[in-house]
């Protein structure tokens, strides 16, 4: 038991930062522009302002990924706004290995073309959980020390 705790890591926590928030930022002072621009138009006076706002969400939404354990489970969550948060416990999980995304895979939140379900917020390296209904990819800048604490607890 205790050369089993031994080669367990302890925990784990990981954020990974991308720069594609910032091209969404950047997108909301076009919207803002036209927003003011188109003031006392009835119809673009409002869905300015309203896209721009919702790529606002977006980009705060989507500005990093934070993989982090919690005990009985990993925890999979973009941020700084916690809109989009997943997690998948330890006894659910079958196989963990570092894998690639493809170009369709792409980044973001979604059912990939190759089975199971992406998560992913830049680049192509990640992991890829199999677990006892489905898969996931879990992009990471850390994908060698996350596959192997996932297989130290994995069920």
């Amino acid at each position: 038991m205790a050369s089993e705790n031994r080669n367990r890591a302890t925990t784990y926590r990981h954020t990974q930062h991308a720069p594609l928030c910032w091209g969404l930022y950047l997108l909301c002072i076009p919207f803002a522009l036209a927003a003011w621009l188109t003031r006392g138009m009835p119809v673009l006076q409002w869905l300015f302002p309203v896209v721009g706002l919702a790529m606002l969400w977006i980009a705060a939404s989507f500005h990093h990924l934070t993989v982090e354990d919690e005990g009985d489970r990993i925890s999979i969550r973009f941020g700084p706004l916690p809109t989009f948060r997943r997690s998948v416990r330890y006894d659910e999980i079958v196989d963990a290995q570092i894998d690639r995304t493809t170009v369709m895979d792409g980044w973001g939140i979604h059912f990939s073309p190759r089975g199971g379900w992406v998560w992913n917020l830049w680049g192509r390296r990640c992991v890829l959980i199999q677990m006892q209904r489905g898969t996931l990819r879990v992009g990471s800048d850390d994908a060698e020390r996350l596959a192997e604490f996932l297989q130290s607890r994995r069920g």
